[in-house]
């Protein structure tokens, strides 16, 4: 299907609002499948897929940093394939984030602050910007997921469940984005 990026809502900063002992385990999970995917890397190693993590990563406890931090490095080779995983995200906060560091660019020059200046500076910066937008359950919402980035991407809500998700909703997805693709990219470039 040549699809080169795959982005994953893994946990929200307002996750951190749970119960502590529900975040913990949130958590322990996180850190396990990091551990376990940096020290067995072996089917995304074949596939060439190299992991990624966006978002406010230091909120994370030190275990779980290095946890990620390790999966990163064990796949920063890889180049045929990227996985971003959103961890301790909003988009709310990477617009901010992205404010922030534009503004620190600016602080001693041109004060003018562009779309492009704000961009290079989010979590999501050098990725391009997704065609369709996979969103379980059939919810219409977008949680405050990836909405800077998601402005001319096809939203696909089928009805089930995230772990009940199959292949053929995929298919069925990549189907819709087929069928309004000419609609999609005349408005990309309007832009």
């Amino acid at each position: 299907m040549g699809i080169q990026y795959v982005s994953f809502y893994g946990f929200s900063i307002d996750n951190f609002k749970r119960r502590p002992t529900e975040v913990q385990i949130l958590m322990g999970l996180i850190r396990d499948k990091a551990e376990a995917m940096s020290h067995n890397s072996g089917i995304v190693d074949e596939l060439g897929v190299r992991v990624e993590f966006l978002g406010k990563l230091d909120t994370l406890d030190e275990p779980t940093r290095e946890a990620i931090q390790g999966v990163m490095d064990a796949t920063a080779k890889n180049t045929k394939m990227v996985l971003l995983i959103c961890l301790a995200y909003t988009s709310t906060d990477e617009i901010v984030h992205g404010v922030k560091g534009a503004v620190t660019e600016k602080i001693d020059g041109d004060a003018s602050i562009s779309v492009e200046d704000l961009e290079k500076n989010m979590y999501y910066a050098g990725c391009p910007d997704p065609d369709i937008l996979v969103r379980t359950s059939g919810e219409t919402r977008l949680s405050n997921f990836l909405l800077w980035q998601t402005t001319h991407c096809l939203l696909y809500c089928p009805r089930c469940l995230w772990p009940e998700i199959s292949l053929r909703h995929l298919v069925w997805g990549v189907v819709q984005y087929q069928r309004n693709y000419q609609y999609l990219e005349k408005i990309k470039k309007k832009m």
